[in-house]
């Protein structure tokens, strides 16, 4: 007899969990409804602000107390409203209606300025005090405050009904899931094991192994259908070695007599082959003579080879030659169209030179006519301490303005002038590459600031590179001037995202603009030579594929784009932040 059944403890466990869980839930929900209602009631609170305020307001300002009284009363009527209290300007109460706290606790003898929010106090109440604002010729005058108070026992009353809708529903659910427990551990464990067990004691090893296969009566695949295959494979198992035990056992007599059989067929085979060794001489004579034939073929056909062979060393060396020609026109166009945006540089820099250097100009013409005013009432003797002091203000003003500009161009002079060096040379030399790209966009600003485009750069501050900067200064400058050219083209604000990374001894960049992007079949020729979407607008078809050279040869890395129509165009290129000595990008 079972002292302790798994089926009753695995219930009991299961429904303790239950009871637990639904016991929690029904407490959370009951929380949550509590919240929800009192949030609501302070909702309203806020709303009657908007109803009663101006009423009240003007009834003060009269100095109608009847009025306000009323007014007092009617929002002491509204079933959340627990109590009521209306001050004046200078604090003192004019109506404590229902239950209230001390409003002089909570404020002192001051008016509140703004709405202010009573949360819970041990006495159950909570509330919303809100000022009261009186215009009057475009003028606000604060006359008082109101308090309006609500309690727990009004949240308690509206969220009743749901309380006991929760508790029945928990309820009902609870009796439902233990009877369905009940019935569903007793069909589906409880029984089957005991048949389960009664079988397995009836089992005995006799003959007639095969009857003694178990069956629980049931077609589902569980954990009692499992075992009862698993006691059947080993019922299945037993009679199988006894019936391999006979097999082995007539086997072993058969592969008697084959032994015999075997004997004589093996003095038969020696026969046989022996035969078959001289026809086999006779085959070898014969393949001799095809042999000798077929060398004599061979020969003739190196000779013909060879005179192809020969032909083809003339062919390779022309081609060789043309790619020379070929690799020389490439580096005069890549030449040109290095100098083309050198020249493109050159007119947006001085555009923006004219612009600090014009204002030096002007503020060097005020200050010398300002000198020649004051220096024409020197020797007049009228000079007075305030025409000089002025004089002294606006010399002060005008050189800052000088000394402004002038740097200003300085350093956009200083920034071309290290951008220009770079562009037309290939020497290696240390850079910081965030300051670097800062001065390469600042360089392109003439191109930007027509437009409304934005470049976002995301890089480490202290990020050293040494390597050909005129690579780097090429590389943004085709990708920048390629989103302005083909991406924005129709879109009147798009924004580029620079986002470098360091990864051990290589730098990583994703570039990516929000622009038109490319078809697949523009994106399967966008790194070939002259291949461009603006032709017929002047356009090279270099700038992608003296990119790609610069990032591959120059700087030793790879380059990978990616792209769809109307979703931008995004750049991956990774290269070492070391390189002694760069790689003719043609070679």
């Amino acid at each position: 007899m079972l002292q302790k059944s798994l089926s009753k403890k695995l219930l009991t466990n299961v429904l303790s969990v239950y009871f637990l869980l639904t016991f929690l839930v029904t407490c959370g929900q009951v929380v949550t409804e509590y919240i929800n209602t009192k949030n609501y009631i302070q909702n309203e609170l806020t709303m009657l602000q908007k109803t009663f305020s101006r009423s009240l307001t003007r009834a003060i300002w009269e100095l109608n107390t009847k009025q306000t009284v009323t007014t007092a009363e009617g929002l002491l009527a509204i079933p959340m409203i627990e109590g009521i209290i209306v001050r004046d300007d200078s604090g003192e109460i004019i109506s404590q209606l229902g239950r209230s706290l001390d409003i002089h606790e909570l404020y002192s003898q001051q008016l509140v300025q703004e709405e202010v929010i009573i949360e819970d106090t041990p006495t159950g109440l909570f509330g919303y005090t809100f000022p009261l604002i009186f215009e009057f010729s475009g003028r606000a005058t604060q006359v008082g405050d109101v308090t309006l108070f609500s309690s727990r026992e009004v949240v308690l009353s509206r969220i009743m009904l749901s309380i006991y809708f929760l508790l029945g529903n928990a309820v009902v659910k609870t009796t439902f899931l233990i009877i369905l427990f009940l019935i569903a551990f007793r069909r589906l464990l409880t029984e089957p094991l005991t048949d389960l067990t009664e079988q397995i004691e009836s089992f005995e090893l006799n003959d007639d192994i095969d009857g003694q296969r178990i069956d629980i009566g049931t077609t589902e695949r569980n954990e009692l259908k499992i075992m009862e295959e698993a006691f059947n494979k080993l019922i299945d198992k037993v009679g199988d070695y006894r019936n391999q035990l006979d097999e082995t056992q007539k086997e072993l007599l058969i592969s008697n007599e084959k032994l015999d059989q075997h004997n004589l067929q093996l003095e038969q085979e020696v026969a046989r082959k022996t035969s078959n060794l001289s026809q086999a001489m006779m085959d070898l004579q014969q393949q001799k003579y095809e042999l000798e034939k077929q060398k004599l073929t061979l020969t003739e056909e190196i000779d013909l080879r060879r005179q192809t062979e020969q032909e083809l060393l003339t062919k390779q060396k022309e081609l060789e030659r043309y790619l020379d020609e070929l690799n020389m026109a490439q580096e005069r166009l890549v030449g040109s169209e290095k100098m083309a945006a050198l020249g493109g540089l050159v007119a947006g820099i001085t555009h923006d030179i004219n612009t600090p250097v014009g204002i030096g100009v002007t503020a060097t013409s005020f200050l010398q006519e300002r000198l020649e005013q004051i220096e024409a009432a020197y020797k007049d003797k009228t000079l007075s301490p305030k025409a000089l002091e002025e004089f002294i203000n606006d010399a002060k003003q005008s050189t800052s303005l000088l000394t402004t500009n002038l740097d200003r161009a300085s350093e956009l002079v200083a920034s071309f002038k290290q951008i220009a060096v770079d562009q037309a040379s290939e020497a290696v030399r240390n850079i910081n590459l965030k300051q670097y790209l800062a001065e390469v966009i600042r360089s392109l600003h003439p191109k930007l600031k027509k437009t409304k485009h934005a470049i976002n750069v995301e890089c480490p501050e202290d990020l050293q590179l040494n390597l050909p900067a005129g690579a780097i200064s090429q590389i943004f400058t085709n990708l920048i001037m390629n989103s302005l050219i083909h991406g924005f083209d129709g879109i009147e604000q798009g924004e580029i995202n620079i986002e470098i990374k360091n990864d051990n001894d290589d730098v990583v960049i994703h570039y990516k603009d929000n622009g038109r992007g490319v078809s697949q079949t523009q994106l399967e020729k966008l790194f070939d030579p002259f291949f461009t979407t603006k032709r017929d607008q002047g356009g090279s078809g270099l700038g992608t594929h003296i990119t790609l050279n610069l990032v591959k040869q120059t700087l030793n890395g790879e380059i990978e784009v990616s792209s769809e129509e109307g979703k931008g165009l995004s750049y991956m290129i990774r290269f070492p932040k070391t390189l002694q000595q760069p790689s003719n990008m043609f070679d």
